[in-house]
């Protein structure tokens, strides 16, 4: 892998220079933008991208492209849809997706649709409830005080969802209102073969040559849902050196965090990451070897552990950097001392980085135990986590909703219930070996002689007790789930159902080493970061942008090329390109549908572009925009130099990777006959009849 070099996002350093930052909606640098490219948004303009630019609840982003309802996002964001919907005969991922007309738009079984509609300052409210406390009392009051937030905001409708955000490592606190969309339909999806042209070698890499979109629509009262915040189609698409803004959630961003906690990362919890995604992704791939349909099931599981594992690596080397990591050293040990030579600021702050590196030490003891029995690693799977829900539902809801388990809490029922009862399918062979692979990883972590490990395992192996309570468990099916949901603790605890009593059988464990986790790590690195976040506004004061938190955010930048390895790298990819790339052979091969129609395509046809917005995994199926707030582009990666932008950014090296629109339009015209799509894109388009090589419907 390609060395990364990452000039550090200081920790309490000056604002943010070049196009650095992922921006709240509430505080965006828009002088800024204009002192560089001549274009200051005002606050209408903001607002409009705000309400365009919507979040899929499953970690990506979107948007609307059409009054209608019809939302863009990438291919990769909307496979675990694509892949719940597919069978054994009728492959969508393989062959792709049209619906040709709406009554053929098939529903996602766990898709959600949020559109941010308000933002709200709490942090007055917060602060106030939580003064003056520490330990476990600051936790529990944080948490429950951001619960009657959120069920105040929220008031009991289902279409709305509330979050209290915290920004600033919890120096500011914002409530974010959503519109939710929880009806969601498939209406288009190429084949997966060129949405991830290239595969895993040409991930995070460019140039690229990737149509990694998809359409879906959100519905309300089985109708398509009004949307007159909606982006509209360029007309020319992205050209270099124009000025873009990318509006979506980027998932996690760590530039604040404190010297102890990267050790911790860099150290500790990333090389255990990056061995257990290393075999976990060669028991996927052993497993795909069974067979076609064991290579359809497992497609999508094997995606995302590829994903991430390529990411983790390339966000462990920026860590690796010793030139970065000094850097960051350097901007605490600065902040520090200011703190220091100040009295009053001494007495409140100066503890907080000692504090925070105590309970990371804490959380070396702790992290094998939180990661195998709390957190999934040694009991992974779907039924699994299905029965863990519903044993935990059954002791939670009853409890006041702030003394709930977050995830319990009235705001993030309905999006809990909509994955629990989700009629997607479930695959009993794939289970077993998920299962007996998380079992077998929590036997060789925790060792053999673990009290848990013996609970869990008997005188059984992995293998015997995955097959055991995969095959003897009902919670496949849907009504079983919903019946024992209704009947609450009792029904549960009456249910002879094989994972259902695995899941109660560890519960205890889970809970305790949870409970330990939040009240003697968690909360002491909250309060502190908080700390540490007010001493950074005292002294530096709040003109810097927040670490990401999958909360909608606006970046900009400009449509800009980068040097290589001593050689240029153009910003912008040709469709022809995507036919020399090809070599006929997976992850090279073009989907037959391409390769029929490489005649009637334009060529020169842009078809990937980078520009120097500044974004983050989550990022994907963002919009990119104009000025003019029209679609240029569809975002789908970042280079490979980007993955270091957890921890800082460079402007010289990272890219935002970008479907070009033209070549969106290029294709649903003229390879997939997508008439009524483009017509909702552009109306009046397909007065021109198209060329056409449609997937399958």
């Amino acid at each position: 892998m390609k060395r990364l070099m990452v000039i550090a996002a200081l920790v309490g350093a000056a604002p943010a220079l070049a196009d650095e930052g992922m921006w709240t909606y509430n505080n965006f640098p828009a002088a800024k933008v204009k002192e560089k490219y001549g274009f200051q948004p005002d606050q209408q303009w903001l607002e409009k991208l705000r309400l365009g630019a919507v979040r899929l609840a499953g970690g990506c982003s979107a948007s609307f492209v059409s009054p209608d309802g019809l939302v863009m996002t990438n291919h990769h964001c909307a496979r675990g849809c694509i892949e719940q919907l597919s069978t054994a005969k009728q492959d969508y991922l393989a062959n792709g997706f049209y619906a040709k007309t709406q009554a053929e738009e098939k529903q996602c079984p766990a898709m959600e649709v949020n559109q941010l509609v308000e933002i709200t300052d709490v942090t007055d409210q917060l602060n106030k409830a939580t003064q003056s406390m520490t330990g476990k009392q600051y936790s529990d009051t944080l948490k429950a005080e951001m619960a009657k937030v959120e069920k105040a905001c929220a008031n009991g409708d289902d279409k709305v969802r509330c979050d209290v955000v915290t920004l600033y490592q919890g120096g500011k606190y914002n409530l974010y209102k959503y519109r939710r969309f929880q009806d969601v339909r498939l209406v288009f999806a190429p084949e997966h073969a060129i949405a991830f042209f290239g595969g895993d070698p040409d991930n995070f890499e460019f140039p690229r040559y990737d149509l990694d979109v998809s359409f879906v629509r959100v519905y309300q009262d089985k109708q398509p849902v009004k949307t007159p915040d909606y982006f509209k189609w360029s007309e020319h698409g992205a050209k270099e050196n124009e000025l873009t803004f990318v509006a979506g959630n980027p998932g996690r961003t760590s530039r604040a965090l404190t010297i102890a906690e990267l050790e911790y990362i860099r150290d500790v919890s990333m090389p255990k990451t990056l061995m257990y995604l290393s075999e976990l992704r060669g028991m996927i791939t052993e497993f795909q070897k069974r067979g076609p349909e064991q290579k359809r099931i497992s497609s999508n599981l094997l995606f995302g552990v590829e994903n991430g594992l390529k990411a983790s690596k390339g966000r462990h080397e920026a860590l690796l950097d010793k030139k970065f990591f000094a850097s960051k050293v350097a901007a605490e040990q600065e902040l520090r001392k200011k703190v220091d030579a100040n009295p009053e600021m001494k007495k409140k702050y100066a503890a907080a980085w000692d504090e925070i590196a105590k309970a990371e030490a804490q959380l070396v003891n702790l992290r094998k135990d939180l990661n195998y029995i709390e957190q999934g690693q040694g009991l992974s799977s779907t039924l699994f986590g299905i029965a863990k829900t519903l044993v935990r539902a059954g002791d939670e809801l009853p409890k006041d909703n702030g003394q709930r388990l977050r995830e319990f809490n009235d705001a993030n029922q309905p999006a809990l219930k909509a994955q629990l009862f989700s009629p997607a399918p479930i695959y009993p062979e794939l289970e077993i070996a998920r299962l007996t692979f998380s079992l077998t990883k929590l036997r060789e972590e925790l060792g053999a002689k673990h009290p848990f490990v013996k609970k869990v395992l008997g005188k059984e192996s992995p293998e015997q007790v995955a097959t055991r309570v995969v095959k003897g468990s009902k919670l496949a099916d849907v009504k079983t789930r919903q019946a024992l949901f209704d009947g609450g603790k009792k029904a549960v605890d009456a249910s002879k159902d094989p994972m259902i009593q695995l899941a109660a059988l560890v519960d205890p464990d889970a809970r305790a080493i949870r409970k330990k986790f939040e009240d003697d790590v968690e909360s002491v690195i909250k309060k502190n970061s908080e700390l540490v976040a007010k001493a950074s506004f005292d002294i530096y004061g709040t003109s810097q942008y927040p670490d990401a938190t999958f909360s909608p955010r606006v970046s900009f930048g400009s449509v800009k090329g980068y040097m290589e390895d001593g050689e240029k790298v153009a910003p912008i990819t040709q469709m022809a390109g995507t036919f020399e790339h090809a070599t006929g052979q997976d992850p090279f091969a073009l989907p037959k549908s391409w390769v029929k129609s490489e005649k009637v395509i334009t060529g020169t046809t842009p078809m990937n572009f980078v520009t120097t917005n500044d974004i983050i995994g989550g990022n994907s199926g963002s919009p990119v925009v104009n000025k003019n707030q029209e679609i240029v582009g569809l975002v789908f990666d970042g280079n490979i130099q980007s993955l270091g932008g957890e921890y800082g950014f460079d402007e010289s090296v990272n890219r935002t990777v970008a479907v070009h629109s033209d070549a969106i339009i290029e294709a649903l015209q003229k390879i997939y006959g997508a008439n009524r799509v483009l017509e909702e894109l552009r109306p009046g388009s397909t007065k021109v009849p198209p060329v056409k090589a449609n997937p399958a419907g």
